[in-house]
């Protein structure tokens, strides 16, 4: 009986150190932030909330992710406590109206009702309270990158000048081309004293056309290709859809101009190119507001990055995962 009780006693404290040991774990400081903490349950449940899955799952599947996932997150972390910091020494404060405000601008948008979205925050492991906690947090950090950030951002009308000349290939529209053919078919296609009775024809029609005949009335009387009908006419073809033989003859074509015979391996051809749209570039006032959205996000971001850097340098950060 005895030894019974110093087992049960033994495993009691057993479980006891289990319990503290893990606790110790779970708490183990990962970071330094000036006078202000990190601790591996911070980052795990950080983990969480961003990824949607535990770290043990995402360990278990791929060990170089979680590592990856979890320095990134870490980082995060790092400027939020920062970012934080910097807030409350500027003084900006967010107040009840502001989160509610914020709050009903996303139901509107999700047409959601607040029970609807109270089971959305639920399904995400969210209480409303830590909902509205992180809101707050968003909106002060937006408030703080936009006084220090954003309101320092300017884009000139240079910079949009340049950016246009310099990539003016982006903004080019894609070319088009309206065409007319003439097609004589080959019955047999290895059959040489058909291939050349053929092509002798089409250059006999092509001299014609050379000579000013009408096009259209020569395509209705010689040509078993498609739109032979409607005097040779083919509509309208974007350069992409096109062959790049054929658009490397029609490059060299005007307006009304008419191509050599194309030999095919079916058919001896006649193309005529009617008219010619896009390929050129929209002009500068039409794209200078797109010029300026790129560059404005550019400069944001670049500035954000440095602006975060300086900052991190200024503050005390130690990571000791």
């Amino acid at each position: 009986m005895r030894n019974y009780f110093i087992s049960i006693f033994g495993i009691i404290i057993l479980l006891g150190l289990t319990s503290r040991v893990s606790a110790e774990i779970t708490n183990r400081l990962v970071a330094f932030v000036n006078d202000e903490v990190i601790t591996l349950h911070e980052l795990e449940k950080k983990i969480g909330e961003m990824t949607g899955k535990t770290p043990t799952d995402i360990r278990a599947q791929d060990e170089q992710q979680y590592i990856e996932i979890r320095q990134a997150i870490l980082e995060d972390l790092i400027n939020e406590k920062i970012a934080k910091t910097k807030i409350e020494e500027l003084g900006i404060e967010v107040t009840e109206g502001e989160i509610d405000s914020h709050i009903e601008n996303i139901k509107k948008e999700n047409r959601f009702t607040q029970e609807e979205l109270i089971e959305q925050l639920k399904a995400q492991g969210l209480t409303y309270m830590k909902y509205r906690a992180n809101i707050k947090d968003t909106l002060e950090r937006n408030q703080l990158i936009d006084y220090e950030v954003v309101s320092k951002t300017i884009v000139r009308e240079e910079q949009i000048i340049k950016y246009y000349q310099d990539n003016i290939e982006q903004f080019k529209t894609e070319e088009q081309v309206f065409l007319a053919g003439i097609f004589l078919m080959k019955n047999v296609s290895d059959n040489e004293e058909e291939s050349a009775e053929l092509k002798k024809k089409a250059e006999l029609i092509l001299s014609r056309l050379k000579n000013g005949e009408d096009f259209s009335i020569l395509a209705k009387e010689f040509s078993q290709g498609p739109g032979a009908n409607e005097g040779g006419e083919l509509g309208a073809f974007k350069t992409s859809q096109i062959e790049q033989d054929l658009v490397d003859i029609l490059a060299k074509l005007p307006e009304g101009g008419i191509s050599d015979l194309i030999e095919r391996e079916n058919s001896i051809q006649i193309i005529k190119l009617i008219k010619r749209d896009g390929g050129k570039p929209r002009p500068l006032e039409e794209v200078s507001d797109l010029i300026y959205e790129k560059l404005y996000s550019e400069e944001i971001n670049n500035r954000y990055t440095s602006w975060l850097e300086e900052l991190r340098e200024s503050c005390f950060t130690k990571i000791v995962f």
